[in-house]
């Protein structure tokens, strides 16, 4: 018997999306390396997904970028998709590679160029419309870099505005997640810099409207628990970006910064009842970075996000509600840490095994030769990428 059979069946609901663009070449904003082996269409991204699924049973569905992965037949692309055992997740919407962007989309100050940022909003329903996807992922690079610059409150108008818009056009199953960010590109003010801005336009739009936390995106010391906790509180939390960061910029692979934070942040998950399907919360990598291998580097995150559920439903519940209520402040806080230096490696490997999957799924991968034949394949064409 492993620590993880008394938790077997809650760690079988964990299930996280994994984004096509991380499987393209990326990187900073100074430079994007090109890789061996790397896909050139979203159907080979799809394949790299569904390899990530196959050696760790985590990852059943990919999250679209439009229009990186605009293909003329979504259809198709679904039943290619379910052919190799995944399914299309969610469509995120892409206003900030255009040059009419430059000053903003959805609150530029020119109602045309906030119609043109609409109308690809609107596409990327149609989108979910044939893949059957539910959430539309709305992240803007809205803002300014000076005081003066631009009239704030106008355009927190023109955003609502616009948000509107968006969501009446939702299908009845649904949803807009808003994202947001601290800064960057902005550096001045971000139209949507933080949870509070995100939760206000969200609560003001409906109940399909929710928030997606990004773990990246926030300002150093920030209390990210303690944000998810009242967004579930709330029934506002729509989905995660689940990456990391060391100083400002993110997308590194989930808990290599910090995995006692990634540990808090799935404790409040489990304390609010996220793992359950009918929570609505999605849990979603956002990670490309211009150094590691991909498919790695997602099972790598994957399995990082799985580890830290398993330490989490580890927390001896009613002892710690018996400790926070007496106030034995060191005795709560034992609690947390023993959960949190549980090593759940070894049973982890084994409720793989369980389920017919490698118990090293990053040994297994090495061992495939998927790598060396992708690398063999995949030659000529355009490389996918983010094109910094």
């Amino acid at each position: 018997m492993t620590v993880i059979d008394d938790i077997a069946a809650e760690l079988d609901q964990l299930a996280i999306e994994v984004p096509s663009w991380a499987y393209g070449n990326s990187g900073t904003r100074f430079k994007v390396f090109a890789t061996p082996g790397t896909p050139r269409t979203v159907e080979e991204k799809i394949a790299d997904a569904a390899m990530v699924n196959k050696l760790t049973g985590l990852a059943p569905s990919v999250a679209l970028h439009i229009p990186w992965d605009k293909v003329d037949d979504y259809g198709n692309l679904a039943s290619f998709a379910g052919e190799h055992g995944v399914k299309l997740g969610t469509i995120n919407s892409n206003t900030f590679q255009d040059d009419d962007y430059k000053f903003g989309s959805l609150t530029h100050s020119d109602a045309a160029v906030r119609n043109k940022a609409i109308d690809h909003m609107y596409e990327c329903i149609e989108v979910m419309n044939v893949t059957g996807s539910r959430d539309l992922k709305i992240w803007l690079a809205d803002g300014s870099n000076y005081p003066g610059q631009a009239d704030m409150r106008s355009r927190q108008d023109w955003l609502q505005d616009s948000l509107r818009k968006v969501y009446d056009r939702l299908g009845e199953d649904q949803r807009l997640v808003l994202e947001y960010k601290f800064f960057e590109p902005a550096f001045y003010h971000t139209d949507v810099p933080d949870w509070g801005t995100s939760y206000a336009h969200c609560l003001q739009l409906g109940e399909k409207a929710l928030v997606c936390l990004d773990t990246g995106h926030h300002a150093p010391g920030t209390n990210i628990e303690f944000i998810v906790a009242q967004l579930i509180r709330l029934g506002k939390l729509g989905s995660f970006d689940f990456n990391s960061r060391f100083y400002a910029d993110d997308d590194l692979i989930v808990g290599a910064a910090d995995p006692f934070q990634l540990f808090r942040i799935m404790a409040e998950v489990v304390r609010g009842g996220g793992l359950d399907p009918s929570s609505g919360i999605a849990l979603m990598l956002d990670q490309c970075h211009n150094l590691e291998e991909k498919i790695p580097g997602q099972i790598r995150s994957v399995l990082n996000v799985q580890e830290m559920t398993a330490r989490a439903l580890l927390i001896d519940r009613a002892a710690l509600t018996a400790a926070q209520e007496s106030g034995d402040v060191l005795g709560a806080n034992a609690i947390m840490m023993d959960a949190f230096y549980t090593d759940v490696r070894p049973g982890l490997a084994s409720w793989r095994e369980s389920k017919g999957l490698p118990a090293d799924p990053m040994a297994e991968y090495r061992a495939s030769g998927y790598q060396d034949r992708i690398n063999s394949e995949r030659q000529g064409g355009q490389q996918a990428g983010w094109g910094a």
